[in-house]
Order: C-alpha cells, then sequence, then structure tokens
C-alpha cells in the first residue's frame, strides 16, 4: 500500500484554464455569476508567493465585509482543493508559531494583523478601502482587487497601485514582479467601469504569441529530448518570460463558461429568477446600455455609498462563519436606537420592502437596504426577512408608509387587504407598527419632481442616499426606469409589470421595487415623525 496521500482532482473549465496558461503581467478579468473567478484568484495568488517567496502581496476590497463573506471564503476554499490548509501551510491575523518554522518575510510585516503568512516566507496584506490607510507604507510585489466594480479607484491610483512598485529584491527575473489581477462581473455605472478600460491596453497579437508559446513548449517538452530541443526549449523559456512580464490581458466571460458544472438548469433558473438588466450583467456579462432620459435621471454615482461596522466585524477574528451570518450589526448607517422607516410594493408575483432612516445631522434620507420575495414567498416572507436581518436592532419600532394602493387589496395575500398582513407580521415579530397613511398615489410627474430634487438637494429636501451593497437590484431598477407619455401625461414606464411570463422572461417587474422606493421617499420628505417611547425618552427621528 502506498503511503502518498491521495491526490484531489480539481476541475478548472477551459476559460479557466486559458487564464492561467497565459500568465500575462496585468489582467482584468469581467465574469458573470458562479463562473468561478475563485478558481482564478486563488492559482494566481498562489502562484505568485511561490514563484516569489519571501514576498509581500495585497488583496484589495472595497469593504472588510467583502473579504470575509465574499472575497477569503471562495479562496481558501480553493486553495484547501488545492492541498493547503489553513493553519498548516498558511496562517491568518497572527504571527506563524514558531513552531510551524516558517521563513521570514524580506520585510517583515511591523504587524500581522489582516496578514496572510506562508510557509516560504511570502506574506498577503488583506487592504479594504473602508479601513483608513490600511495600504500605508505597505511595499507590494504583487496586487489582486476582487469585486473591481466596487472599489474606488481614486484610492486605488492614489494610495495602493503606488505601493506595488519600486522594491524589486530577489524577483527583478520574474514575469509576475508587481503584477496585477482585477476581477469583477459586469458593472452597471460609469464609476464601476474603470478596469474595464484594460480592454483597451490589451495587445491581442501578444496575447496570441504567448498562448503560442505554452503550447509549443508543451509540445517540445514530450519529445524526445536532445540538444536542440533543450536549447529550443530555453530559448522559448525565455521569450515567454519577457512576453508575460509586460502582457495585459482582458477578458469578458459569462457564466455559461463554467457550464459542465453549473449545469444548464442553473441557467435557465437565473434567467427565470432575476430581472432581465440582473441576468444581462451579472450572468452573461453583457455590458448594460445607458438610458437616456430616465425617471430617476438625477441619481448619479455620488448618492451610492457603503457602509460596514468594521469594529464588529474585526472582532471576529477571521472566522467566516460568523461573517456570513449577515444582520444590521454589520452595517454602520442605522441607527440601532432610531425606528425603521419602511415602504412596501405589492404584487403576485414579486413583494418588495424598502427600509430607509432620516439622518438630519447630515441632511440625508438614507435608504439601508431592500428585500423582495417572490412566487410563493409573500409578505408575511419578506416581514420575516427584515426582523431576522435587524434582529440586533434595540428600537423595535418602524414607520410604515402606505398609500391607498394598501387598502381593501388582497391579491398578494389571502383575505386581509395589504397594509393589514403587514402590521400583524410585523406583531407577530414583536415590533410594534406606526401606520403613516399618505392617500392616493402621486401623480408620476409630482413624484419625479420630488425625488429629483431631493437627488439634487433642491427645495430644502434631504438629500437621497443609497446603500450600494445592500440594494444592488433596487438599484439597478432605479437606473433603468424609463419614462413614457401616457393617457395621464408624463409617467414611468411600468409596462413591463403587465405583460405575461413567458419561458423565455418570466419575471419583467423591473420597476416593482421602484415603486416602494418612492413611497419611502416621499414619505421621509413629506410626512416626519416624531416617535415618542416610554423608558427610551422622546426627539426627532434621524437626529
Amino acid at each position: 500500500m502506498s503511503d502518498e496521500t491521495p491526490k484531489k482532482r480539481v476541475y478548472f473549465s477551459d476559460a479557466q484554464l486559458e487564464f492561467r496558461y497565459t500568465g500575462a503581467h496585468t489582467s482584468s478579468i469581467a465574469a458573470g455569476r458562479r463562473f468561478g473567478k475563485s478558481r482564478l484568484a486563488a492559482p494566481w495568488l498562489l502562484r505568485n508567493l511561490q514563484y516569489m517567496p519571501r514576498s509581500g502581496g495585497g488583496i484589495v476590497c472595497s469593504t472588510f465585509q467583502q473579504a470575509l463573506t465574499r472575497t477569503l471564503p471562495g479562496v481558501f476554499s480553493s486553495w484547501r482543493d488545492m492541498g493547503f490548509k489553513r493553519d498548516v501551510h498558511y496562517f491568518v491575523n497572527h504571527r506563524p508559531p514558531k513552531s510551524a518554522g516558517f521563513k521570514t518575510p524580506i520585510d517583515e510585516p511591523a504587524s500581522y494583523d489582516h496578514v496572510i503568512s506562508w510557509y516560504n516566507g511570502s506574506v498577503q496584506y488583506l487592504i479594504s478601502q473602508d479601513v483608513p490607510g490600511s495600504s500605508n507604507s505597505l511595499t507590494l510585489q504583487y496586487l489582486f482587487g476582487d469585486e473591481a466594480k466596487f472599489l474606488n479607484f481614486d484610492k486605488l491610483k492614489d494610495e495602493t497601485i503606488p505601493a506595488n512598485g519600486g522594491f524589486k529584491g530577489p524577483w527583478s527575473e520574474c514575469p509576475w514582479l508587481n503584477s496585477m489581477l482585477w476581477m469583477s462581473d459586469m458593472p452597471t455605472t460609469k464609476k464601476g467601469s474603470w478596469f474595464l478600460k484594460y480592454g483597451d491596453l490589451m495587445d491581442p497579437e501578444l496575447i496570441n504569441m504567448i498562448q503560442w508559446l505554452v503550447l509549443e513548449i508543451y509540445r517540445l517538452k514530450n519529445l524526445p529530448q536532445n540538444t536542440y530541443t533543450a536549447k529550443l526549449l530555453n530559448e522559448y523559456r525565455l521569450r515567454l518570460a519577457q512576453f508575460r512580464s509586460i502582457a495585459v490581458y482582458y477578458k469578458e466571460w459569462s457564466s455559461i463558461e463554467n457550464i459542465e458544472l453549473l449545469g444548464k438548469k442553473y441557467i435557465a433558473q437565473m434567467k427565470r429568477d432575476l430581472p432581465p438588466l440582473v441576468f444581462q450583467t451579472s450572468i452573461l456579462c453583457i455590458r448594460p446600455g445607458k438610458l437616456k432620459d430616465g425617471f430617476y435621471p438625477g441619481l448619479k454615482d455620488s448618492h451610492l455609498y457603503s457602509a460596514f461596522d468594521n469594529s464588529y466585524l474585526l472582532n471576529l477574528d477571521y472566522d467566516l462563519e460568523k461573517a456570513a451570518q449577515q444582520s444590521c450589526k454589520q452595517d454602520s448607517d442605522v441607527d440601532l436606537d432610531k425606528p425603521l422607516f419602511v415602504a412596501f410594493d405589492y404584487n403576485a408575483n414579486i413583494n418588495w420592502l424598502v427600509v430607509g432612516q432620516p439622518n438630519l445631522v447630515n441632511r440625508e434620507a438614507r435608504v439601508l437596504k431592500s428585500f423582495y420575495v417572490k412566487y410563493e414567498r409573500k409578505l408575511r416572507e419578506v416581514v420575516d426577512d427584515f426582523c431576522a436581518y435587524y434582529r440586533h436592532h434595540r428600537t423595535k419600532d418602524v414607520v410604515y408608509y402606505f398609500d391607498n394602493t394598501a387598502l381593501g387589496s388582497n391579491y398578494a395575500v389571502s383575505e386581509e387587504d395589504f397594509a393589514s398582513v403587514i402590521c400583524s407580521q410585523f406583531e407577530k415579530n414583536h415590533w410594534t407598527v406606526h401606520r403613516v397613511h399618505i392617500g392616493n398615489p402621486l401623480k408620476h410627474q409630482e413624484k419625479y419632481i420630488i425625488i429629483d430634487q431631493s437627488f439634487k438637494g433642491q427645495n430644502n429636501y434631504l438629500v437621497t442616499m443609497i446603500n450600494e451593497i445592500n440594494n444592488e437590484a433596487l438599484i439597478l431598477g432605479l437606473q433603468q426606469a424609463a419614462v413614457k407619455v401616457g393617457p395621464y401625461g408624463f409617467q414611468k414606464d411600468k409596462s413591463g409589470e403587465k405583460k405575461a411570463e413567458t419561458e423565455e422572461d418570466l419575471l419583467e417587474h423591473r420597476t416593482d421595487g421602484t415603486d416602494a422606493f418612492d413611497t419611502l421617499i416621499i414619505g421621509m420628505i413629506l410626512y416626519p415623525q416624531v416617535i415618542f417611547r416610554s423608558g427610551v425618552g422622546t426627539g426627532m427621528l434621524g437626529k
């Protein structure tokens, strides 16, 4: 019986193999969900640390929460599949014990907080853009940025990219010294599209030559070896290293590239369940067309923000399972001692809940998070989802804005109208509901003016600000909401909601969430409330 540990076979798709064997110095990848981006990042990071022992690399994320819940779990899992184990081959967030026998980095970290330390002395710094100064004073030999569409490019070029250069150490001949890898699914905003510009820098002929050399080296290695083949191999390897050291590689891949693992059923399910724009960008990786003259022209990238409570996340000590248990504890934009404001949209196939809080100090109407449920899950379930996420909220008060569409209607629930179902479900979860009836829905032209002025900070309105990470689907709906001229004049184009579902596109309700958003923003602007709670005191909401 062999004493060798059985080797685990690791699957790589053709696209993933192409990326690995091309091995360009700088790579920028836009790929759909479940493409297997971790299968790109993990081997890339492993290759760099092995070819540059005792070096330092950077792993950049927009937020610490992203690193803990989305980037590191996939990378660690891929490393494990490749035979590299945490607390054996690498340690996270603390200095390796002397008993591990690890080598020392050439440029040893002042602190091992947020550092991955490897057996050969290589280290990788976890850099979060929402942690001030996390890339200060670093000297890096390579840089990896995940979910690049959320990265702040100004911070990147001013603070982090300059750290990836200078000191060459003993790695000057390595073609991947100061290399970079950027990855994301397809962005939908101009701000998030910065990494797509690498496509203009790629030289297709150079990439073709690199790939030809890889094939030729493989072919020559399998021939009978003699002086001629050895000389040719050395020459080709030298050229390959030279070409790789200057190459820029850019690719756009859809999730279908990984269909051998995902299966046709997954793609069909995503097409059924996701709004069309989300399916096009997140699965097919198609660049969205720019919508002109939409219903929300005042919405700009400057109205989107991220807000995570890093003090809570840091205390988890890189426990990825705990980090994955998301709740309002991870959000820094919510005041846990003030009521939450909610508004809904009601539909037979999809029901939305949008959450906000006014902040009177900053003069902002903040959209904190949005929830939606589909098909057999209805209003009670979306309220339960809200209550589960905000289970740590200390003030169990909600201000519920609703208009006449919530009264006397029951096509998405049973015998009760929407407002009654929502209030009873909140109360079942031990929340107190403060109902604010705002009458008949405003005309579309009035909504348009009020919300546009709110985005622009006009008319003394609170400025609408939206938590980008917690409202991805809602933001897509806002960006793509069109206008039309109907029998009542200027209107939001809601025609997609009325189309019959088909196998080609079962969900055309792109504007449903935007209607809940409208009600919430109009409520916070036109119907401010003061809540009195015994034992807590009185005060203006959001102040």
